[in-house]
């Protein structure tokens, strides 16, 4: 079969799958309509009232991160380097929410701050908690160009809608319900979107292992294709990382992706953490994460497998890996590639609502934690005080506009990496990786002061944007995602390193203020969950559903490996 340019990769979408995107698209918008009802506060618009079941949030938690890295980016990763792609799930997700659940959320609920900014506000003061909020609100307008930008691409390669066009139709469908319903439409949109998507999805899987012939017929083709059985083992993973010495390349998974990366991700990220935030009680809240844990354990069924299912089957993304694409052809274009191979119209309507409910579940989730920092944390704070409650709901949803209009914006930086996990990680990289160190060191050493916070803050976001300078200009050579593996670890050494030595030099807070944002000066008492009323029952202790997560985690690393 020849290979095809990207320009001729149209599909025949026929009124049965229009009818079902349009009906998607009502869907949505009418929840959001709905979830305006609800909404007479700025803490309904922006956490939902604290009032939301577990379930519902930990449903939420997971699809907001189901976006265009999730779908797209691991797809790509998945038909470029094959299972070392898990460990983004194994190694690089499930323990950072267990902990996140276990050890962290107590601060977070507990205080009731309203944002994480906020938090580092209280323990650190002005410096970091403007430093922060500022880099946060830059970064959710670059991620959600991220997923803006994917959706275009998507619409583009299969229905031929131009790119500009996608951009702004999918901007303005998630601006609407967002605006309207605020955070709670978001949620509720999350947990249609995530029950969508794997609906969308799991046919795609179940097809394309039929086409390969099964699981050994997919190990056995790939086996024979470029790059081998490599692709087929987990450690060391040295074609993901970029790193050609094996045990550096377990080195930059462990400590990079596994732990800076990771943890700065899932513990930081206000985007996932205000989901949580929006929880009816303090056990809701942690078990929040735990809950989305699992599914995540499972989700490389329909994301990773059917990337590397296209890399045997699509002759497009065939001739890539063996150095021989056709112009326009990018390993990002595997997911939509292979839906366009398999799925014939009407199952071709339900993948390409999946994927659409998957962009804008992303974009929603950044767009909310957007308005929610923007207005408490940088206009509330730093530009006009003390106004009525109505004044900053109105805020909140003209922050949702202007965010919106900034994301379409960044739509296009996205369109400069071929593989957009690529660009995601280096995201990571500066914006988590040293905020992670900030707070893993302040929330266990109380000798660590407000000057520290803010300065190790700058120092560690610095040093990856020059790691991220020096490996696109090609000055150091750290090929894909191993130059943001290596930018993490030297975020968040070099955070560590000054926010140590300027402790030292400098006078710390008294002990009694930093009760609650402290672990050591904490008491156990308020790090527990509540197991009166509806928490009650051993089946919903979150350390209970952490441990089975985490052993469900060992053995699908010990299965794949």
């Amino acid at each position: 079969m020849p290979v095809l340019a990207a320009s001729d990769l149209r599909l025949a979408a026929g009124p049965l799958d229009y009818a079902l995107l349009a009906i998607y698209f009502a869907i949505v918008l009418g929840i959001g309509y709905l979830a305006r009802r609800s909404v007479s506060t700025s803490l309904d618009f922006f956490l939902s009232g604290r009032s939301l079941p577990a379930w519902v949030t930990g449903l939420a938690f997971i699809a907001a991160n189901l976006g265009a890295l999730e779908l797209l980016g691991m797809a790509a990763n998945g038909a470029q380097h094959g299972i070392p792609t898990m460990h983004y799930y194994w190694v690089g997700a499930i323990p950072a929410m267990v902990f996140l659940g276990l050890v962290m959320m107590p601060f977070y609920y507990g205080s009731k701050v309203r944002s994480v900014p906020e938090f580092l506000r209280r323990r650190f003061g002005m410096g970091a908690h403007l430093f922060n909020a500022l880099s946060f609100a830059a970064a959710q307008m670059l991620i959600a160009g991220v997923n803006l930008y994917a959706l275009a691409l998507l619409l583009n390669l299969m229905l031929g809608w131009p790119i500009p066009l996608s951009i702004v139709i999918a901007a303005l469908v998630v601006l609407a319900y967002t605006t309207l319903g605020g955070l709670s439409a978001a949620i509720y949109n999350e947990v249609l979107q995530f029950f969508v998507i794997v609906a969308a999805l799991l046919p795609v899987t179940i097809v394309g292992l039929v086409k390969v012939g099964g699981w050994n017929g997919l190990v056995d083709k790939i086996s024979a294709g470029p790059g081998g059985a490599g692709q087929l083992e987990a450690w060391p993973a040295t074609g993901l990382t970029g790193i050609g010495d094996a045990t550096l390349s377990v080195l930059g998974l462990v400590f990079g992706l596994g732990f800076v990366l990771s943890f700065g991700y899932w513990t930081t990220n206000f985007a996932e953490v205000q989901r949580a935030m929006s929880a009816k009680s303090m056990s809701a809240a942690r078990r929040t994460p735990i809950i989305g844990a699992y599914p995540k354990a499972l989700i490389p069924a329909i994301v990773v497998i059917p990337g590397m299912i296209a890399a045997v089957v699509v002759p497009q993304m065939t001739a890539l890996k063996a150095g021989a694409g056709a112009d326009g052809i990018e390993y990002n274009h595997a997911l939509p590639l292979l839906i366009r191979e398999l799925l014939p119209n009407g199952a071709l309507g339900i993948a390409i609502t999946g994927l659409l409910a998957s962009f804008m579940a992303g974009v929603a989730a950044n767009v909310s934690s957007f308005n929610t920092v923007f207005t408490y944390d940088l206009w509330q704070h730093y530009i006009v005080k003390g106004r009525p409650d109505a004044h900053y709901l109105r805020v909140g949803r003209w922050a949702t506009v202007g965010g919106m209009v900034v994301a379409i914006g960044t739509a296009f930086i996205a369109a400069g990496f071929s593989n957009i996990m690529d660009y995601i990680q280096a995201l990571f990289s500066i914006f988590n990786a040293p905020l992670f160190a900030t707070f893993i060191l302040g929330m266990f050493w109380k000798r660590m002061t407000p000057a520290a916070g803010w300065s190790g803050l700058v120092a560690g976001t610095v040093a990856a944007l020059v790691m991220l300078v020096l490996t696109r200009s090609g000055v150091v050579d750290l090929p894909g995602q191993g130059a943001s593996f290596v930018g993490a670890g030297l975020a968040f050494v070099t955070d560590i390193a000054v926010s140590v030595a300027v402790t030292l030099g400098t006078r710390p807070r008294p002990d009694r203020e930093l009760v609650g944002l402290v672990y050591g000066l904490t008491p156990k008492a308020d790090r527990k969950h509540s197991t009166e009323g509806a928490d009650a029952g051993w089946y919903r202790s979150p350390v209970l559903l952490g441990v089975g997560v985490l052993v469900l985690t060992v053995a699908l690393n010990i299965i794949f490996s």
